[in-house]
């Protein structure tokens, strides 16, 4: 029962949303700039939770239930547990950042420390522990989060690094709006189900775009700015056929374009959250962006 802290970060997809719970292949990155530390500090008394961060006071009844979730998975009790969880987030919940998985990924570190799983085991651990939260989960940001850097993720796949030729002028920036996971991959499945021609073209096309985006970000800056505007245009209109860019997310994606972006799309599960946007040497001063 020793100390132990970590640092886990949030995610970001170019492409491939929703088509990689079907064999699909993703291209994610981390934030950085969001993220989630724990640290626990042994003592004799019962489990503490304390919470710090712009964010932290959303992840309250997460923690506590993702850890009984957790402990019976491994067939542990809560009552054998003590000591100080100090919880710290400037990631927030239900943006579409990955913010389950970065919790989910610290416990599992925490739980490694506790030798309640093993390092070789810690990845499913993880996304089964993420099942909680969406229902299913393709593991695409669990393997982001373990990674630390991008990748190229195909579920049941060992995750690829991600190389960049050149770095685009993306940022993020919040539509307003929350979106949920569970919610938004119903949407997709129902669609799939009523019209499975409509489903496998969208699925395809969204593919077609994770293609193009990798080629892009490896070719020169010149001849990628083009070919990823191209990527992120097609992604964007699947999720709009998806029916995932209703409301403030599909204002905020005008406004973006407006306000000069190249590109924009919703990155994540759409319905809300953050949206990323490509622009040409500089962004708007006006618009409130996460520089990635």
């Amino acid at each position: 029962m020793s100390n132990f802290s970590c640092t886990t970060y949030g995610k970001w997809i170019l492409s491939g949303e929703h088509t990689v719970l079907r064999q699909g292949e993703a291209l994610v990155f981390p934030v950085k700039s969001k993220c989630l530390e724990l640290i626990y500090t042994y003592n004799p008394e019962y489990l503490s939770l304390n919470l710090e961060g712009e964010c932290g006071e959303d992840y309250k009844l997460l923690f506590w239930g993702l850890l009984d979730h957790a402990l019976e998975k491994v067939n542990k009790s809560k009552e054998n547990l003590c000591g100080e969880i100090y919880l710290k987030a400037n990631l927030p919940v239900g943006a579409g950042l990955g913010a389950s998985a970065a919790l989910c990924v610290a416990m599992g570190r925490w739980f490694v420390h506790l030798d309640y799983v093993q390092e070789k085991s810690l990845y499913e651990f993880c996304r089964s522990l993420e099942d909680l939260f969406h229902g299913e989960s393709s593991g695409v940001d669990i393997a982001v989060t373990l990674a630390g850097e991008g990748i190229r993720f195909k579920k049941g796949q060992p995750a690829e690094p991600l190389k960049l030729n050149w770095q685009p002028n993306w940022y993020l920036s919040y539509s307003g709006q929350i979106g949920v996971t569970s919610e938004c991959i119903r949407k997709v499945k129902s669609i799939i189900e009523s019209d499975p021609k409509k489903g496998e073209s969208l699925d395809n096309k969204m593919q077609n775009s994770t293609a193009l985006a990798r080629m892009a970000l490896l070719d020169n800056c010149e001849a990628g700015v083009d070919q990823l505007k191209e990527a992120m245009d097609e992604a964007c209109d699947v999720f709009k056929k998806w029916q995932l860019t209703e409301g403030a997310l599909g204002r905020h994606l005008q406004e973006l374009k407006d306000a000069g972006a190249i590109a924009v799309k919703p990155t994540g599960s759409g319905g809300g959250g953050y949206v990323l946007s490509l622009w040409p040497e500089g962004a708007s001063q006006n618009m409130k962006l996460i520089k990635i």
